[in-house]
Protein backbone atom coordinates (compact mmCIF):
# COMPACT_ATOMS: atom_id res chain seq x y z
CA UNK A 1 0.00 0.00 0.00
CA UNK A 2 2.77 2.11 0.03
CA UNK A 3 4.23 1.60 -2.56
CA UNK A 4 1.20 1.92 -4.45
CA UNK A 5 0.85 5.49 -3.20
CA UNK A 6 4.15 6.29 -3.91
CA UNK A 7 3.65 5.56 -7.43
CA UNK A 8 0.27 7.93 -7.17
CA UNK A 9 3.24 10.80 -6.67
CA UNK A 10 5.27 9.36 -9.43
CA UNK A 11 7.92 7.67 -6.89
CA UNK A 12 9.31 4.33 -7.71
CA UNK A 13 9.76 1.59 -4.75
CA UNK A 14 12.42 -0.89 -3.63
CA UNK A 15 11.28 -3.38 -1.57
CA UNK A 16 13.62 -5.07 0.76
CA UNK A 17 12.35 -8.21 2.63
CA UNK A 18 14.07 -11.50 3.87
CA UNK A 19 10.74 -13.38 2.36
CA UNK A 20 10.03 -14.32 -1.04
CA UNK A 21 7.00 -14.00 -1.83
CA UNK A 22 6.32 -10.72 -0.24
CA UNK A 23 2.84 -9.13 -1.56
CA UNK A 24 4.86 -5.69 -1.70
CA UNK A 25 6.95 -7.04 -4.77
CA UNK A 26 4.22 -7.08 -7.16
CA UNK A 27 3.76 -3.29 -7.33
CA UNK A 28 6.85 -2.32 -6.60
CA UNK A 29 9.51 -1.43 -9.37
CA UNK A 30 12.57 -3.47 -7.27
CA UNK A 31 13.05 -5.52 -4.69
CA UNK A 32 15.63 -7.72 -3.05
CA UNK A 33 15.07 -11.10 -0.58
CA UNK A 34 17.94 -10.73 1.78
CA UNK A 35 17.88 -10.92 5.44
CA UNK A 36 18.56 -8.03 7.90
CA UNK A 37 21.33 -8.89 9.36
CA UNK A 38 23.34 -8.96 5.55
CA UNK A 39 25.09 -5.80 5.16
CA UNK A 40 26.10 -6.59 1.94
CA UNK A 41 22.53 -6.22 0.70
CA UNK A 42 21.84 -3.61 2.75
CA UNK A 43 24.74 -1.66 1.44
CA UNK A 44 23.55 -2.17 -2.24
CA UNK A 45 20.08 -1.80 -1.12
CA UNK A 46 20.78 1.37 0.22
CA UNK A 47 23.17 2.85 -2.81
CA UNK A 48 19.79 2.23 -4.94
CA UNK A 49 17.72 4.57 -3.04
CA UNK A 50 17.48 7.97 -1.68
CA UNK A 51 14.99 7.72 1.05
CA UNK A 52 14.60 4.30 3.27
CA UNK A 53 11.25 3.68 5.27
CA UNK A 54 9.91 0.44 7.02
CA UNK A 55 6.13 -0.84 7.56
CA UNK A 56 6.67 -2.86 10.65
CA UNK A 57 8.61 -2.41 13.78
CA UNK A 58 10.31 -5.59 14.17
CA UNK A 59 13.23 -4.79 11.60
CA UNK A 60 16.24 -4.91 13.59
CA UNK A 61 17.29 -1.61 15.04
CA UNK A 62 20.96 -2.74 14.10
CA UNK A 63 19.67 -2.67 10.84
CA UNK A 64 18.11 0.79 11.15
CA UNK A 65 21.19 2.13 12.77
CA UNK A 66 23.69 0.64 9.50
CA UNK A 67 21.36 1.78 6.79
CA UNK A 68 20.94 5.46 8.53
CA UNK A 69 25.09 5.49 7.77
CA UNK A 70 24.24 5.16 4.22
CA UNK A 71 21.12 6.45 3.58
CA UNK A 72 18.25 8.91 5.51
CA UNK A 73 16.23 6.27 7.34
CA UNK A 74 12.45 7.57 8.77
CA UNK A 75 11.45 7.36 11.25
CA UNK A 76 14.58 7.12 12.86
CA UNK A 77 16.34 4.34 13.97
CA UNK A 78 15.26 5.93 17.89
CA UNK A 79 11.49 5.37 16.93
CA UNK A 80 12.39 1.83 16.14
CA UNK A 81 14.27 0.95 19.02
CA UNK A 82 11.26 3.13 21.61
CA UNK A 83 8.89 1.50 20.01
CA UNK A 84 10.10 -2.35 19.69
CA UNK A 85 10.48 -3.34 23.49
CA UNK A 86 7.90 -2.70 25.40
CA UNK A 87 9.61 -1.23 28.23
CA UNK A 88 11.33 0.87 26.55
CA UNK A 89 8.30 1.74 25.25
CA UNK A 90 6.53 2.42 28.69
CA UNK A 91 9.47 3.85 30.28
CA UNK A 92 9.95 6.51 27.65
CA UNK A 93 6.13 7.70 28.13
CA UNK A 94 6.30 7.89 31.58
CA UNK A 95 9.55 9.99 31.25
CA UNK A 96 7.16 12.35 29.33
CA UNK A 97 4.49 12.06 31.67
CA UNK A 98 2.11 10.37 29.78
CA UNK A 99 -0.29 7.86 31.37
CA UNK A 100 0.49 4.44 30.94
CA UNK A 101 -0.94 1.09 32.83
CA UNK A 102 1.78 0.33 35.64
CA UNK A 103 4.09 -1.17 34.95
CA UNK A 104 7.28 -3.86 35.94
CA UNK A 105 10.19 -5.54 34.28
CA UNK A 106 10.48 -8.73 34.98
CA UNK A 107 13.61 -11.20 34.98
CA UNK A 108 13.21 -13.52 37.47
CA UNK A 109 10.11 -15.27 39.01
CA UNK A 110 10.89 -13.48 41.90
CA UNK A 111 10.63 -10.03 39.89
CA UNK A 112 7.10 -11.53 38.96
CA UNK A 113 5.97 -12.16 42.60
CA UNK A 114 7.47 -8.65 43.68
CA UNK A 115 5.66 -7.00 40.53
CA UNK A 116 2.14 -8.80 41.32
CA UNK A 117 2.10 -7.67 44.94
CA UNK A 118 3.02 -4.00 44.11
CA UNK A 119 0.60 -3.69 40.86
CA UNK A 120 -1.71 -6.21 41.59
CA UNK A 121 -4.20 -8.85 39.34
CA UNK A 122 -5.57 -9.37 37.37
CA UNK A 123 -2.27 -8.42 35.00
CA UNK A 124 -0.95 -9.13 32.01
CA UNK A 125 2.75 -10.39 31.55
CA UNK A 126 3.93 -10.03 27.73
CA UNK A 127 6.97 -10.79 26.03
CA UNK A 128 8.87 -7.24 25.68
CA UNK A 129 9.99 -8.06 21.68
CA UNK A 130 7.98 -9.03 18.86
CA UNK A 131 4.54 -9.69 20.77
CA UNK A 132 1.44 -8.69 18.75
CA UNK A 133 -2.10 -9.75 18.17
CA UNK A 134 -2.32 -11.05 21.43
CA UNK A 135 0.74 -13.16 20.94
CA UNK A 136 3.21 -13.04 23.68
CA UNK A 137 1.32 -12.37 26.73
CA UNK A 138 -1.21 -13.85 29.39
CA UNK A 139 -3.25 -12.86 32.02
CA UNK A 140 -2.62 -13.57 35.11
CA UNK A 141 -5.74 -13.28 37.50
CA UNK A 142 -6.44 -14.64 41.34
CA UNK A 143 -6.17 -18.38 41.47
CA UNK A 144 -3.98 -18.31 38.47
CA UNK A 145 -0.36 -20.65 38.02
CA UNK A 146 1.75 -17.78 38.43
CA UNK A 147 5.21 -20.08 37.68
CA UNK A 148 3.44 -21.40 34.69
CA UNK A 149 3.07 -18.54 32.74
CA UNK A 150 6.38 -16.77 33.08
CA UNK A 151 7.81 -20.09 32.05
CA UNK A 152 5.42 -20.21 28.89
CA UNK A 153 6.75 -17.26 28.13
CA UNK A 154 10.42 -17.51 28.50
CA UNK A 155 11.44 -16.78 31.91
CA UNK A 156 12.71 -13.97 30.80
CA UNK A 157 12.96 -10.23 29.11
CA UNK A 158 9.23 -9.83 30.10
CA UNK A 159 6.70 -7.05 31.66
CA UNK A 160 4.14 -6.82 33.93
CA UNK A 161 1.40 -4.21 32.86
CA UNK A 162 -1.74 -3.64 35.11
CA UNK A 163 -5.33 -4.24 33.71
CA UNK A 164 -6.34 -1.39 32.64
CA UNK A 165 -10.39 -0.93 33.37
CA UNK A 166 -11.46 0.91 29.49
CA UNK A 167 -14.88 2.34 27.75
CA UNK A 168 -13.21 1.93 24.90
CA UNK A 169 -10.20 1.52 22.61
CA UNK A 170 -9.05 4.26 20.44
CA UNK A 171 -6.16 5.12 18.42
CA UNK A 172 -4.49 8.17 16.88
CA UNK A 173 -3.34 8.10 13.34
CA UNK A 174 -0.78 11.37 12.96
CA UNK A 175 1.72 12.37 10.86
CA UNK A 176 4.85 14.76 11.31
CA UNK A 177 6.89 16.02 8.24
CA UNK A 178 11.06 16.27 8.41
CA UNK A 179 10.33 19.83 9.08
CA UNK A 180 8.00 19.44 12.27
CA UNK A 181 4.38 20.00 10.62
CA UNK A 182 2.20 17.88 12.38
CA UNK A 183 -1.39 16.70 11.52
CA UNK A 184 -3.28 14.07 12.84
CA UNK A 185 -7.28 12.41 11.35
CA UNK A 186 -9.97 12.08 13.36
CA UNK A 187 -9.68 9.78 16.27
CA UNK A 188 -10.53 5.86 15.56
CA UNK A 189 -12.21 3.78 17.71
CA UNK A 190 -11.59 0.27 17.80
CA UNK A 191 -12.96 -3.26 18.54
CA UNK A 192 -11.03 -6.04 18.96
CA UNK A 193 -11.85 -10.04 18.35
CA UNK A 194 -9.45 -12.43 20.21
CA UNK A 195 -7.24 -10.02 20.30
CA UNK A 196 -7.22 -8.82 16.44
CA UNK A 197 -8.54 -5.49 15.59
CA UNK A 198 -11.48 -6.55 13.30
CA UNK A 199 -13.34 -3.53 13.08
CA UNK A 200 -12.50 0.46 13.16
CA UNK A 201 -15.31 3.48 13.89
CA UNK A 202 -14.67 7.03 12.65
CA UNK A 203 -15.38 9.40 14.05
CA UNK A 204 -14.73 7.56 17.95
CA UNK A 205 -17.55 7.78 20.35
CA UNK A 206 -15.54 10.51 22.31
CA UNK A 207 -16.29 14.27 23.25
CA UNK A 208 -14.19 17.05 21.57
CA UNK A 209 -11.80 17.62 24.58
CA UNK A 210 -11.07 13.60 24.62
CA UNK A 211 -10.01 13.68 21.12
CA UNK A 212 -8.34 17.22 21.42
CA UNK A 213 -6.35 15.58 24.69
CA UNK A 214 -5.68 12.41 22.48
CA UNK A 215 -4.41 14.48 19.64
CA UNK A 216 -2.09 16.46 21.77
CA UNK A 217 -0.64 13.59 23.44
CA UNK A 218 0.34 11.78 19.87
CA UNK A 219 1.82 15.21 18.83
CA UNK A 220 3.78 15.41 22.29
CA UNK A 221 5.34 11.92 21.24
CA UNK A 222 5.97 13.00 17.79
CA UNK A 223 8.03 15.63 18.61
CA UNK A 224 9.50 14.06 21.74
CA UNK A 225 10.85 11.33 19.30
CA UNK A 226 11.92 14.06 16.30
CA UNK A 227 9.12 11.82 14.47
CA UNK A 228 9.24 11.54 10.27
CA UNK A 229 6.65 9.74 9.23
CA UNK A 230 3.17 8.35 10.06
CA UNK A 231 2.64 6.54 13.49
CA UNK A 232 0.02 5.06 15.02
CA UNK A 233 -0.69 5.59 19.27
CA UNK A 234 -3.16 3.05 20.24
CA UNK A 235 -4.70 4.32 23.58
CA UNK A 236 -7.27 3.13 26.35
CA UNK A 237 -10.50 5.83 26.62
CA UNK A 238 -11.26 4.96 30.49
CA UNK A 239 -14.71 5.98 32.09
CA UNK A 240 -13.58 9.16 34.08
CA UNK A 241 -12.06 10.68 30.74
CA UNK A 242 -8.43 9.74 31.36
CA UNK A 243 -6.56 8.82 27.99
CA UNK A 244 -3.62 5.93 28.67
CA UNK A 245 -1.37 5.52 25.89
CA UNK A 246 -1.41 1.61 25.40
CA UNK A 247 1.39 1.61 22.47
CA UNK A 248 2.85 3.51 20.25
CA UNK A 249 3.14 2.29 16.38
CA UNK A 250 6.58 3.98 14.48
CA UNK A 251 4.31 3.29 11.29
CA UNK A 252 1.51 3.16 8.57
CA UNK A 253 -1.17 1.57 11.53
CA UNK A 254 -4.36 -0.90 10.81
CA UNK A 255 -6.99 0.95 12.62
CA UNK A 256 -5.70 3.96 9.78
CA UNK A 257 -6.29 1.86 6.57
CA UNK A 258 -9.87 3.70 6.26
CA UNK A 259 -7.88 6.54 4.95
CA UNK A 260 -6.94 5.24 1.50
CA UNK A 261 -11.35 5.62 0.89
CA UNK A 262 -12.38 8.01 3.69
CA UNK A 263 -10.11 10.81 3.20
CA UNK A 264 -9.06 13.19 1.70
CA UNK A 265 -4.74 12.11 1.33
CA UNK A 266 -4.47 8.36 2.77
CA UNK A 267 -2.45 7.66 5.96
CA UNK A 268 0.09 5.98 3.06
CA UNK A 269 0.27 8.81 0.72
CA UNK A 270 0.76 10.70 3.92
CA UNK A 271 3.92 9.12 4.99
CA UNK A 272 5.54 9.32 1.55
CA UNK A 273 5.18 12.86 1.95
CA UNK A 274 6.20 13.06 5.21
CA UNK A 275 9.69 10.90 4.33
CA UNK A 276 10.58 12.39 1.12
CA UNK A 277 10.07 15.74 2.98
CA UNK A 278 6.97 16.75 0.62
CA UNK A 279 4.03 18.89 2.10
CA UNK A 280 1.72 16.98 4.19
CA UNK A 281 -1.70 16.57 2.68
CA UNK A 282 -4.96 17.14 3.91
CA UNK A 283 -6.52 14.59 6.66
CA UNK A 284 -10.52 15.27 6.04
CA UNK A 285 -12.97 12.94 6.31
CA UNK A 286 -15.01 11.90 3.34
CA UNK A 287 -18.09 10.82 5.67
CA UNK A 288 -18.70 8.48 8.65
CA UNK A 289 -16.71 5.14 8.14
CA UNK A 290 -16.68 1.85 8.97
CA UNK A 291 -13.72 -0.16 8.06
CA UNK A 292 -13.52 -4.00 8.86
CA UNK A 293 -10.74 -6.50 9.14
CA UNK A 294 -11.07 -9.76 6.86
CA UNK A 295 -9.18 -12.61 9.26
CA UNK A 296 -8.47 -15.48 7.63
CA UNK A 297 -11.40 -17.09 6.24
CA UNK A 298 -13.61 -14.03 6.20
CA UNK A 299 -11.60 -13.41 2.94
CA UNK A 300 -13.21 -16.16 0.82
CA UNK A 301 -16.25 -14.18 1.21
CA UNK A 302 -14.69 -11.32 -0.93
CA UNK A 303 -16.97 -12.16 -3.82
CA UNK A 304 -19.84 -11.28 -2.08
CA UNK A 305 -18.14 -8.23 -0.69
CA UNK A 306 -17.46 -6.94 -4.02
CA UNK A 307 -20.73 -7.05 -5.12
CA UNK A 308 -22.14 -4.95 -2.36
CA UNK A 309 -23.05 -1.24 -3.23
CA UNK A 310 -20.57 1.09 -1.12
CA UNK A 311 -17.97 -1.67 -0.47
CA UNK A 312 -14.72 -0.40 -0.85
CA UNK A 313 -12.81 -4.01 -0.94
CA UNK A 314 -9.00 -4.11 -0.03
CA UNK A 315 -7.20 -7.99 -0.58
CA UNK A 316 -3.64 -8.24 0.45
CA UNK A 317 -2.25 -10.74 -1.65
CA UNK A 318 -1.29 -13.04 0.61
CA UNK A 319 -1.67 -16.96 -0.04
CA UNK A 320 -2.98 -18.74 2.93
CA UNK A 321 -5.48 -17.99 4.60
CA UNK A 322 -4.66 -18.67 8.07
CA UNK A 323 -6.43 -18.13 11.04
CA UNK A 324 -6.15 -14.95 12.76
CA UNK A 325 -3.66 -13.65 9.70
CA UNK A 326 -5.14 -10.44 8.24
CA UNK A 327 -5.34 -11.15 4.73
CA UNK A 328 -7.25 -7.49 3.17
CA UNK A 329 -10.41 -5.10 4.92
CA UNK A 330 -12.91 -3.24 3.59
CA UNK A 331 -14.33 -0.30 4.23
CA UNK A 332 -17.81 1.78 3.91
CA UNK A 333 -17.90 5.22 3.84
CA UNK A 334 -21.06 6.92 4.91
CA UNK A 335 -23.18 10.53 5.20
CA UNK A 336 -22.40 11.84 8.62
CA UNK A 337 -25.28 11.62 10.56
Amino acid sequence: MLATAAARLGLRSHIYAPEADSPAFDVAAFHTVAEYADETALAAFAKSVAVITYEFENVPAATAALLTRLCPVYPDARALETAQDRLTEKSFLRNLGVATAPFAAVDTLTDLITALAAIGRPAVLKTRRMGYDGKGQAMIRQGDDTEAAFRALGGKDLILEGFVQFEREVSVIAARGQGGEFRAYDICENIHKNHILAQTLVPAHLDAAACKRAENLARQICEALGYVGVTGVEMFAAADGVLIVNEIAPRVHNSGHWTIDGAVTSQFEQHIRAICGWPLGSTRRHGAIDMRNLIGTDALDWRKLAAQDGVALHLYGKGEARAGRKMGHFTRVMPET
